[in-house]
């Protein structure tokens, strides 16, 4: 872990402080929870590529199965 120093304004502080508590966590953690939600990865570009290279790859031909999608599966069901 590298230690920093940051500047909070009073309210900034005053929400922090009572995130941890509801959190059961230290300062720090929230801290480092908010950085991984908001800055992206460094390999983002290569994160996003990866992912939508599958976009699309397994077509089932249906063109309602986000409307119909409990019935294709109870179909497919054999207890």
């Amino acid at each position: 872990m590298i230690r920093t120093q940051i500047s909070l304004t009073d309210d900034q502080m005053r929400r922090l402080r009572a995130e941890a508590r509801r959190r059961h966590v230290s300062i720090a953690a929230v801290i480092r929870d908010a950085v991984e939600a908001r800055v992206p990865p460094d390999d983002w570009d290569e994160v996003t590529e990866r992912a939508m290279a599958v976009v699309g790859k397994y077509d089932s031909g249906y063109t309602d199965i986000a409307e119909n999608h409990d019935l294709y599966l109870d179909s497919d069901y054999q207890p």
